[in-house]
C-alpha cells in the first residue's frame, strides 16, 4: 500500500511540475509577446513622431530660439509651434544622433519638414525659400500695388484691397510701429491708412508666406527708412503723416531732386499763406484715375482728397513716395524766394516757378499748356 501511495504522490507531483512549467512558459511567451508589441508599437510611434506634422503644408512658422536654449528647450518650443509631433522623441533623436550647434535667433520651419530637415534648418540660416519677388515702384498707389500683387503672387488684387480695409490688421501694425503709424490712425476720411506706408522696393516672396506677412514686410521697411528722421520731423513740428503726404505730391510733381526740393518749398509757402495746395495729383487721386490734363469740372470733384477745394494736407498720402521725395520735404529749397506757383514744361520736363498767379498764367500761356 505504501508503494502505491508513493507512486500516486510522485505522479501528482510530476503533473504539478508540468502544469507549472506550462504556466511559466505561457507567462514567458506572453511577456516576450508583450515586449515585442511594446518595441514594435514604440518603434512605430517614434517613426511617426519623426515624420512631418503635415507633409502637404506650404506654411512656414517663425521660431525664436533664445540664447542658451538647451535641446530640450528647443524641442518644447517646436512642439508648441506645432511643427513636430513629440518634444520627447525629438530630444531623444538629438541625443542618439549627437546633434548640436544650434544657434539663437529667428528661424523659419515648416510643418512639412521631417525631424532631420528641421534640425538642418535650425543649424543653418533658418531662412524660408524664396518663391518670387514683388516690385513696388516709386509713386505707386495702393491700387497699383494691388495690381502688381495680383500678377506676382498667388493672392488677388481684391484680397489685397480687402486687407487694406481690415481695421484690426492696420491697428495691429500701428501698435507695432507707433512712431510710424500713429498720426495716420488719427487722420479722418482716409481711403487707406497704409497709403504712403508701403515703401517702394523689391520684396522677396517667401514660400508659404501669407499676404499679411508681405504687407508687414513693406510697412517694416518704411519704418526702417523713416526711423532716422523721426526726431527731425518732431523738431519741425510736423507729423509723419504730413511729411509722407507732401512727399507723395512731390514724388509725382517733380523728377529731379533739385526740383523736388523747390516744389516742397512752394507747398510749405502755400500752407503758410493759408492757400490750398492745388495739386493735380490730389484731384486724380480723388477721381481714382490718371489724366494728362484736368478740366474745371474735375477740380470741383467732391472729395476730401481734392486739394483744389480744401486747404491743408488733406486726409493723407496720395501714393507711396521714394526716400528722395521724403528728403525733399524735410529739406525744402528756396523758401526765402517765396514762390507760390510752379509749372512743368510737358515736353522738356523743366519746371518754372512764379511768385504771383499772373506770372504763373503767363508762363502757362507761353508753354501752350
Amino acid at each position: 500500500m505504501a508503494r502505491k501511495f508513493n507512486a500516486q504522490k510522485k505522479a501528482a507531483y510530476q503533473r504539478e511540475e508540468q502544469a507549472a512549467s506550462k504556466i511559466t512558459r505561457w507567462i514567458g511567451s506572453t511577456l516576450i509577446g508583450l515586449l515585442v508589441l511594446i518595441v514594435l508599437f514604440g518603434g512605430l510611434y517614434i517613426h511617426h513622431a519623426m515624420q512631418p506634422v503635415d507633409r502637404h503644408s506650404d506654411r512656414y512658422v517663425a521660431v525664436d530660439i533664445p540664447v542658451g536654449a538647451t535641446n530640450r528647450d528647443i524641442a518644447e518650443i517646436l512642439q508648441e509651434k506645432h511643427v513636430i509631433h513629440s518634444a520627447k522623441v525629438f530630444n531623444l533623436w538629438l541625443k542618439v544622433k549627437s546633434e548640436s550647434n544650434f544657434q539663437a535667433g529667428k528661424f523659419y520651419v515648416s510643418p512639412s519638414m521631417n525631424t532631420q530637415q528641421i534640425v538642418r534648418q535650425l543649424q543653418g540660416s533658418g531662412n524660408r525659400p524664396v518663391s518670387g519677388y514683388l516690385l513696388v515702384r516709386e509713386g505707386e498707389t495702393i491700387d497699383q500695388i494691388g495690381t502688381a500683387i495680383g500678377k506676382s503672387t498667388k493672392y488677388s488684387k481684391q484680397d489685397f484691397l480687402k486687407l487694406m480695409k481690415d481695421k484690426q490688421f492696420v491697428q495691429k501694425l500701428a501698435k507695432k510701429h507707433p512712431k510710424l503709424l500713429t498720426s495716420s490712425m488719427k487722420s479722418k476720411h482716409v481711403r487707406y491708412h497704409l497709403e504712403g506706408y508701403l515703401f517702394p522696393a523689391r520684396y522677396e516672396i517667401y514660400r508659404g508666406s501669407t499676404l499679411k506677412e508681405l504687407v508687414e514686410q513693406m510697412v517694416a521697411k518704411t519704418n526702417q527708412v523713416m526711423t532716422p528722421y523721426y526726431s527731425q520731423i518732431k523738431r519741425k513740428d510736423l507729423t509723419v503723416h504730413q511729411v509722407l503726404t507732401l512727399a507723395s505730391l512731390v514724388e509725382r510733381e517733380g523728377v529731379k531732386t533739385s526740383d523736388r526740393r523747390k516744389i516742397a518749398g512752394v507747398f510749405f509757402n502755400r500752407l503758410d499763406a493759408d492757400m490750398p495746395l492745388q495739386s493735380d495729383i490730389s484731384v486724380m487721386y480723388a477721381l481714382n484715375k490718371h489724366k494728362h490734363s484736368l478740366t474745371i469740372k474735375d477740380t470741383k470733384v467732391k472729395s476730401p482728397y481734392n486739394l483744389y477745394k480744401h486747404k491743408g494736407y488733406g486726409p493723407g498720402p496720395f501714393n507711396n513716395p521714394s526716400l528722395d521725395s521724403i528728403s525733399a520735404v524735410l529739406h525744402p529749397a528756396d523758401r526765402s524766394s517765396n514762390y507760390l506757383y510752379f509749372v512743368a514744361d510737358l515736353k522738356t520736363g523743366k519746371v518754372y516757378y512764379s511768385h504771383t498767379l499772373n506770372q504763373h498764367l503767363k508762363k502757362n500761356a507761353s508753354l501752350g499748356q
